[in-house]
Protein backbone atom coordinates (compact mmCIF):
# COMPACT_ATOMS: atom_id res chain seq x y z
CA UNK A 1 0.00 0.00 0.00
CA UNK A 2 1.46 3.37 -1.01
CA UNK A 3 0.96 6.71 0.69
CA UNK A 4 -0.85 9.31 -1.42
CA UNK A 5 -0.09 12.76 0.08
CA UNK A 6 -2.61 14.54 -2.16
CA UNK A 7 -5.34 12.06 -1.29
CA UNK A 8 -4.55 12.54 2.39
CA UNK A 9 -4.70 16.35 2.03
CA UNK A 10 -8.04 16.01 0.24
CA UNK A 11 -9.37 13.79 3.02
CA UNK A 12 -8.23 16.26 5.70
CA UNK A 13 -9.68 19.25 3.82
CA UNK A 14 -13.03 17.48 3.43
CA UNK A 15 -13.02 16.68 7.13
CA UNK A 16 -12.44 20.33 8.00
CA UNK A 17 -15.22 21.56 5.73
CA UNK A 18 -17.60 19.06 7.32
CA UNK A 19 -16.88 20.63 10.73
CA UNK A 20 -17.83 24.07 9.45
CA UNK A 21 -21.07 25.42 10.82
CA UNK A 22 -23.27 28.15 9.44
CA UNK A 23 -24.34 28.85 5.89
CA UNK A 24 -22.25 27.51 3.04
CA UNK A 25 -21.19 29.71 0.12
CA UNK A 26 -23.06 29.50 -3.18
CA UNK A 27 -20.86 29.28 -6.31
CA UNK A 28 -21.88 31.82 -8.95
CA UNK A 29 -21.11 33.01 -12.47
CA UNK A 30 -21.74 36.62 -13.50
CA UNK A 31 -21.88 37.79 -17.12
CA UNK A 32 -23.03 40.91 -18.93
CA UNK A 33 -25.35 40.33 -21.88
CA UNK A 34 -26.45 43.46 -23.70
CA UNK A 35 -27.96 45.84 -21.16
CA UNK A 36 -28.28 43.29 -18.34
CA UNK A 37 -26.14 41.36 -15.91
CA UNK A 38 -26.94 37.66 -15.51
CA UNK A 39 -26.02 36.00 -12.22
CA UNK A 40 -26.23 32.19 -12.17
CA UNK A 41 -25.96 30.47 -8.78
CA UNK A 42 -25.61 26.71 -8.34
CA UNK A 43 -28.20 25.40 -5.89
CA UNK A 44 -28.64 21.72 -6.85
CA UNK A 45 -31.14 19.72 -4.87
CA UNK A 46 -32.66 22.81 -3.26
CA UNK A 47 -36.44 23.10 -3.00
CA UNK A 48 -37.40 26.28 -4.91
CA UNK A 49 -39.75 27.16 -2.03
CA UNK A 50 -36.76 27.51 0.31
CA UNK A 51 -34.98 30.08 -1.88
CA UNK A 52 -35.17 33.60 -0.49
CA UNK A 53 -33.85 36.60 -2.45
CA UNK A 54 -33.76 39.97 -0.66
CA UNK A 55 -32.65 43.42 -1.72
CA UNK A 56 -31.97 45.89 1.09
CA UNK A 57 -30.67 49.14 -0.37
CA UNK A 58 -27.88 47.92 -2.60
CA UNK A 59 -27.25 44.63 -0.71
CA UNK A 60 -28.58 41.58 -2.56
CA UNK A 61 -28.85 38.42 -0.42
CA UNK A 62 -29.57 34.90 -1.66
CA UNK A 63 -30.51 32.25 0.94
CA UNK A 64 -31.55 28.64 0.44
CA UNK A 65 -32.00 25.42 2.40
CA UNK A 66 -31.25 21.88 1.30
CA UNK A 67 -32.99 19.26 3.42
CA UNK A 68 -31.35 15.89 4.07
CA UNK A 69 -32.32 12.93 1.93
CA UNK A 70 -34.94 10.79 3.73
CA UNK A 71 -33.22 7.45 4.41
CA UNK A 72 -34.32 6.49 7.93
CA UNK A 73 -32.95 3.20 9.11
CA UNK A 74 -30.35 3.05 6.34
CA UNK A 75 -26.61 2.91 6.93
CA UNK A 76 -24.84 5.82 5.23
CA UNK A 77 -21.72 4.71 3.34
CA UNK A 78 -20.88 8.08 1.76
CA UNK A 79 -22.61 11.40 2.33
CA UNK A 80 -21.00 14.19 0.31
CA UNK A 81 -24.17 16.12 -0.59
CA UNK A 82 -24.58 18.22 2.53
CA UNK A 83 -27.88 19.48 3.79
CA UNK A 84 -28.17 22.84 5.47
CA UNK A 85 -28.19 26.56 4.81
CA UNK A 86 -26.62 28.33 1.86
CA UNK A 87 -26.11 32.09 1.58
CA UNK A 88 -24.39 34.62 -0.67
CA UNK A 89 -24.43 38.43 -0.56
CA UNK A 90 -23.56 40.97 -3.24
CA UNK A 91 -23.25 44.74 -3.10
CA UNK A 92 -24.87 46.15 -6.24
CA UNK A 93 -23.29 49.20 -7.80
CA UNK A 94 -25.03 52.34 -8.97
CA UNK A 95 -26.67 52.40 -12.37
CA UNK A 96 -28.70 49.19 -12.03
CA UNK A 97 -32.47 49.03 -12.33
CA UNK A 98 -33.20 47.23 -9.05
CA UNK A 99 -36.97 47.56 -9.60
CA UNK A 100 -36.76 45.23 -12.62
CA UNK A 101 -34.57 42.41 -11.20
CA UNK A 102 -36.10 39.04 -12.08
CA UNK A 103 -35.28 35.51 -10.92
CA UNK A 104 -35.86 31.98 -12.20
CA UNK A 105 -34.82 28.51 -11.02
CA UNK A 106 -34.24 25.67 -13.47
CA UNK A 107 -32.35 22.39 -13.12
CA UNK A 108 -30.64 23.44 -9.88
CA UNK A 109 -29.49 26.83 -11.16
CA UNK A 110 -30.89 30.11 -9.83
CA UNK A 111 -30.67 32.85 -12.47
CA UNK A 112 -31.04 36.55 -11.68
CA UNK A 113 -31.39 39.10 -14.47
CA UNK A 114 -30.23 42.53 -13.29
CA UNK A 115 -30.86 45.24 -15.91
CA UNK A 116 -28.85 48.42 -16.30
CA UNK A 117 -30.99 51.50 -15.67
CA UNK A 118 -31.97 53.67 -18.64
CA UNK A 119 -30.23 56.73 -17.20
CA UNK A 120 -26.93 54.80 -16.98
CA UNK A 121 -26.88 53.76 -20.63
CA UNK A 122 -24.71 55.75 -23.04
CA UNK A 123 -26.63 58.30 -25.09
CA UNK A 124 -26.00 61.06 -27.63
CA UNK A 125 -26.24 64.71 -26.62
CA UNK A 126 -27.50 67.17 -29.23
CA UNK A 127 -25.38 70.28 -29.75
CA UNK A 128 -26.80 73.52 -31.14
CA UNK A 129 -25.12 76.82 -31.99
CA UNK A 130 -26.47 80.39 -31.68
CA UNK A 131 -25.58 81.30 -35.28
CA UNK A 132 -26.97 78.20 -36.88
CA UNK A 133 -30.31 76.61 -36.13
CA UNK A 134 -29.05 73.16 -37.11
CA UNK A 135 -28.08 70.54 -34.54
CA UNK A 136 -24.91 68.54 -34.51
CA UNK A 137 -24.92 65.20 -32.72
CA UNK A 138 -21.96 64.60 -30.43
Amino acid sequence: MTFDPFGELDRLANGLTQLRTGPRAVPVDLVKEGDSYILNADLPGVDPGSIDIDLDGNLLTIRAERTPAPHEGAQWLVQERRAGSYMRQFTLGEGLDTERISASYDHGVLSLMIPVSERSKPRKIALSTKDDHTSISA
